[in-house]
């Protein structure tokens, strides 16, 4: 495939999670995708195998964080690797507090499938949103 259609399919893939469109979505993914979120100490970290996996994980995510996108993400794409770079904004629902996160997902593409996440994010400003106080509060 070229670049451009690898970049395509990034963009198809990031457009079906906005849409919340399962089927398109697990269309784009290879059988044995992994994602990989990096930390601990917030509900998303960890790594995420096979379809279930992932449909696991967007699921938790819908669930548990409220994210926003300011702005659209760049592209940066070479052979079978599209470089996804942007900044969300959102909050941690389970305590109500807030993040801006400035992120870089690399993805490899490969037959027209993603076979591969990986997330570059603020850890520290995730952690720190799903942190609640010694008093509970959060």
């Amino acid at each position: 495939m070229s670049i451009e259609e690898n970049v395509q399919i990034v963009k198809d893939f990031f457009a079906a999670i906005g849409r919340g469109d399962k089927e398109d979505l697990l269309a784009l993914v290879a059988e044995d995708i992994e994602w990989i979120i990096p930390g601990e100490g917030w509900p998303l970290a960890g790594t995420h195998r096979g379809r279930a996996g992932l449909a696991d994980v967007l699921q938790k995510a819908s669930e548990e964080v409220e994210t926003t996108y300011p702005a659209p993400p760049e592209y940066v794409a070479q052979g079978d690797r599209v470089l996804v770079v942007g900044v969300a904004t959102g909050k941690i629902k389970a305590t109500n507090r807030t993040f801006k996160d400035d992120w870089v997902f690399a993805i490899t593409v490969r037959d027209g499938k993603l076979t591969k996440i990986r997330e570059y994010i603020d850890t520290q400003a995730l952690a720190r949103a799903s942190q609640t106080d010694a008093s509970g509060a959060g």
